[in-house]
């Protein structure tokens, strides 16, 4: 007997998801190596890391794609359970603080972010209860509460670190999971307001917060202070022009923009790039969201459909922030650029939520044009 054919998975993903990861690697090391020099005497510190990083993110993704998504049932209540335990032991002695924030747990020479991984244990987590309550979801306790209960679990604990922004993210991706499910309209303007009202109240009672949100509103009343990381990464947009400086010829990796590789890359990209660098990858973007909104339609099942609109709802939402950030189109946050800002946990995590969404496009019905 013939051997059954193994079905391919979407390749447009996966090459576009490769090409973003590699325009990441060249712009960490584009924007890092000045300051990495000064800092840790090693130009290409973050540049050898970041390979590691995206290699490990590599075999994560490969091996992600080729495990059956079902078998994931059997393991939600263990990446429940782990991911809480995580998130707790990060407010515990074993946190360690970092700019004023505990949101980081040392294994070896390594850290790692729980709350990366929450972003994703909650879609999973989320997608099942979906699939279990599906046609209950028009009603507020059987439908819409249980999901909501577990995404406000993790969204507390990561504000405890403190970290709001990747808390809303959380919530923000389930809304738009239980939006996708057939919430009914009413609860969508409910929660919409709730949530403003929330981030209203988690505003006015952080000092620190309400310093962002004024300083947003003029950053160049304090250029020095709460409003200075906008004004210079607004410089370097601007000085970049259509076509950008050069690739390597950014100025304000020179120590005015701190930790450039990090949530403020775009400001570079633009600067050395140009315009046309950044609507250039503004279009990748848009093109893998395609691709994955096109999977989530093709769907077999309830679980998978839910699982993939959930990872292409987080990509969306932490593009948007920030590149809004960067843009000083909202207040400060930190929120990384997934697949292109230097960080181990965010990168390997991203490449194996990509991995699931092969996977899944293997069960699917797609014209490969």
């Amino acid at each position: 007997m013939a051997k059954k054919r193994e079905k391919h998975f979407d390749p447009y993903i996966f090459y576009t998801t490769l090409t973003l990861v590699i325009i990441g690697i060249v712009m960490v090391f584009s924007s890092s190596y000045v300051q990495a020099k000064f800092k840790m005497d090693d130009a290409y510190y973050f540049l050898k890391r970041n390979i590691i990083y995206a290699s490990m993110g590599f075999f994560a993704m490969m091996f992600v794609s080729k495990i059956n998504y079902k078998r994931l049932e059997k393991f939600i209540p263990v990446i429940g359970g782990v991911t809480a335990l995580l998130l707790v032991a990060v407010l515990t002695p074993l946190g360690i603080s970092f700019n004023g924030a505990k949101r980081w747990l040392g294994v070896g020479g390594l850290t790692i972010m729980p709350s990366e991984i929450a972003k994703f244990a909650s879609i999973i987590i989320v997608a099942k209860v979906i699939e279990n309550k599906k046609d209950k979801i028009s009603s507020l306790v059987q439908g819409i509460l249980p999901p909501l209960l577990i995404s406000g679990l993790f969204f507390i604990l990561i504000v405890l670190q403190p970290d709001l922004s990747t808390g809303g993210t959380i919530m923000m991706t389930t809304f738009v999971m239980l939006f996708v499910a057939g919430m009914d309209l009413k609860y969508v303007y409910s929660m919409i307001g709730a949530g403003f009202g929330l981030l209203g109240i988690m505003i006015a009672i952080a000092p620190y917060r309400l310093k962002r949100l004024t300083s947003f509103l003029d950053p160049f009343k304090d250029p020095l202070g709460d409003g200075y990381q906008v004004i210079q990464s607004l410089y370097a947009l601007g000085s970049g022009g259509l076509f950008g400086l050069g690739l390597g010829r950014s100025r304000q990796k020179f120590f005015y923009i701190p930790e450039p590789q990090n949530d403020f890359i775009f400001a570079i990209i633009g600067e050395e790039l140009g315009y046309i660098g950044c609507i250039f990858l503004l279009l990748l973007f848009l093109f893998l969201i395609y691709r994955c909104i096109r999977v989530a339609i093709n769907c077999p099942d309830t679980f998978s459909c839910m699982l993939v609109t959930g990872i292409t709802a987080q990509i969306g939402i932490q593009v948007m922030i920030n590149i809004a950030v960067a843009t000083s189109s909202m207040p400060v946050t930190g929120m990384p650029l997934p697949f292109i800002s230097y960080g181990g946990s965010s990168l390997i995590i991203f490449m194996a939520a990509i991995g699931l969404i092969l996977n899944i496009s293997r069960h699917v019905k797609l014209d490969r044009s």
